[in-house]
């Protein structure tokens, strides 16, 4: 009885790992999605970014054809007022002519004394009617100038149409990108997660002997002790035979993922909160995580990889899977993960 006593005391304890494995996993699943839309919010806003500079210039023009249609009515009212100004003028001196014509004809039956007389007032008539000649020209003159205007006001009419129905053709144009920008970066992040999800499964065929190399949310992380000794940098025997493993799974990964997709292998290097001890040449533990990062990022460029598709990152122990200080706490976040994501 005591020993099966023991055995339920063991099981019940070893749920807990389990279901704090259970909690880290969503909680990463959770920010890797939050990370994916802002990094498809930040596309989109590169490619609507310049449809709005052409909607800026295309408003800037629609404001100067509005001023200079303001300008054309302006002028145009002026030129009405002068022509009813000079019509009035027309109506005076037509008046003032027919007075003297009436005086004329009152005075043809008087004597021969007034003769001098009549010859002034024809005199006076041919004056008028020259001026009214000139009156009539500059009539003419100005409805010919209404005229063109009228005509050039049609054309910035057209223009402004023209403009506005252009505008309305780029709104169409950036809706239309804006949906076949959404769906391209859908079907990449879609293609990249179907590589991504081929990747991890073909690194857990290869490296499923060792417990202490595993999976965790969307990162293959390794235990900084397979890999290097104690405080150094220098990739032990043992930790380049499984990178020889992961050379071989990245090289077999750049011939299948299609060259459009600008994907990257990031290797980040973690380490727990213990300072390094000793005078050596890393000083702290950030350049320990970098340092180490390098290393990996050195080998697998040796081993073939390509150097564009490998980016290393030092955290230091600023970035623990786990809160805490005890022995395992610590060996748990001395680690290297390897995360498939699209640069």
């Amino acid at each position: 009885m005591a020993s099966s006593r023991g055995r339920r005391r063991i099981q019940e304890m070893d749920y807990w790992p389990s279901f704090v494995d259970a909690l880290t996993t969503l909680l990463l699943v959770l920010i890797f999605l939050l990370s994916i839309f802002m990094v498809a919010q930040f596309f989109l806003s590169q490619q609507l970014s310049g449809r709005d500079s052409v909607l800026n210039r295309l408003n800037a023009q629609i404001s100067e054809l509005t001023e200079l249609l303001a300008l054309e009515r302006a002028s145009s009212a002026e030129l009405e007022t002068t022509i009813a100004t000079l019509q009035d003028s027309i109506g005076d001196l037509t008046a003032d002519r027919d007075r003297l014509s009436g005086l004329l004809e009152a005075r043809e039956g008087a004597a021969a004394s007034a003769g001098g007389q009549v010859a002034t007032l024809e005199g006076q008539l041919d004056e008028e009617r020259q001026i009214s000649q000139r009156a009539m020209a500059q009539v003419e003159l100005l409805n010919q100038q209404i005229a063109a205007l009228r005509r050039q006001l049609a054309a910035a009419n057209a223009a402004l149409e023209a403009s506005e129905t252009k505008e309305q053709e780029s709104q169409a144009k950036i809706a239309s990108l804006g949906r076949r920008l959404n769906a391209a970066l859908v079907q990449r992040v879609q293609e990249l997660n179907r590589y991504r999800s081929d990747f991890f499964g073909r690194l857990r065929e290869i490296l499923s002997q060792r417990s202490d190399i595993r999976v965790v949310g969307d990162r293959f992380v390794f235990q900084s002790e397979v890999l290097f000794p104690s405080g150094s940098e220098e990739i032990n025997p043992s930790g380049r035979e499984e990178l020889d493993k992961l050379a071989a799974a990245i090289l077999e990964l750049e011939s299948q993922i299609p060259s459009e997709i600008n994907w990257v292998l990031r290797v980040d290097g973690h380490t727990d909160a213990v300072p390094l001890s000793g005078t050596g040449r890393l000083r702290n533990n950030w350049e320990l995580s970098a340092a180490r990062a390098i290393s990996v990022v050195r080998y697998l460029i040796e081993k073939g990889v390509s150097p564009r598709r490998l980016v290393a990152a030092g955290f230091g122990e600023f970035q623990p899977l786990e809160p805490g200080d005890t022995p395992e706490v610590n060996a748990r976040n001395r680690r290297i993960e390897l995360k498939l994501t699209e640069r």
